[in-house]
């Protein structure tokens, strides 16, 4: 066995999970959704099966390496333009207790058994279901409660440049109101990087003018 090989392998390995993360986002280190999650599957995969095979030379490594970041990168890429896309592979948050009352269907349809309900919401300190306001299970298969005592829960109606319809019909708003509202604040949806209600306001954090189609960080608040 050729220990300087595998040596080389594991730094080639951590050099490029680095090089990831800082250049994808910290989203690997605490998976929020499907994407982040199978990344760091097929990560640890590709190091692990390779490393101790001898019969992936160094460079073969590399270029396997190289072939997934670009992978993962068109699909963050993609799913960061198009809405539908995005919910195709990282899904969106469901309500699944709605005032008390649980819809069977779509808990059902998420893998969501009634034991694991309880015990999610016995982990939030709820053990009766009427308490529950809402209940929603989030795209990293977390449970968001809020019952009737806390301050309502309020999810993002635009993100990343996209309408999120679901989060407009929980407020209550339209999508012509809210582009009125938006006009008022002279930008658009496509400029938008988070647009919230709170308090019956809009709060809107907006991006950078300057390469707007790569969508860097540092927005601005309005």
């Amino acid at each position: 066995m050729d220990y300087w090989d595998i040596a080389l392998k594991f730094i080639v390995g951590l050099i490029t999970i680095v090089l990831q993360i800082n250049l994808s986002g910290k989203g690997n280190l605490a998976p929020s959704n499907a994407i982040d999650q199978v990344q760091n599957y097929i990560f640890g995969g590709i190091i692990g099966g390779t490393i101790y095979n001898s019969q992936i030379t160094n460079l073969q490594f590399i270029v396997i390496m190289l072939i997934w970041s670009v992978i993962v990168f068109t699909i963050k890429f993609l799913t960061s333009q198009n809405t539908t896309l995005n919910k195709l592979i990282n899904g969106s948050p469901q309500v699944l207790i709605s005032n008390g009352i649980i819809n069977v269907r779509r808990a059902l349809k998420n893998g969501v058994t009634a034991s694991e309900l309880t015990f999610k919401l016995r982990t939030h300190g709820v053990n009766d279901i009427k308490d529950v306001q809402n209940a929603t299970l989030e795209q990293n298969g977390q449970l968001t409660v809020n019952t009737y005592d806390d301050d309502s829960v309020s999810y993002p109606l635009i993100s990343d440049g996209q309408l999120n319809p679901n989060s407009l019909k929980r407020e209550g708003i339209t999508e012509e109101q809210l582009n009125e509202m938006l006009q008022a604040k002279h930008t658009n949806i496509s400029n938008v990087y988070l647009a919230q209600m709170n308090d019956h306001t809009l709060d809107i954090v907006k991006y950078p003018s300057l390469n707007r189609i790569f969508k860097i960080k540092y927005p601005t608040q309005i």
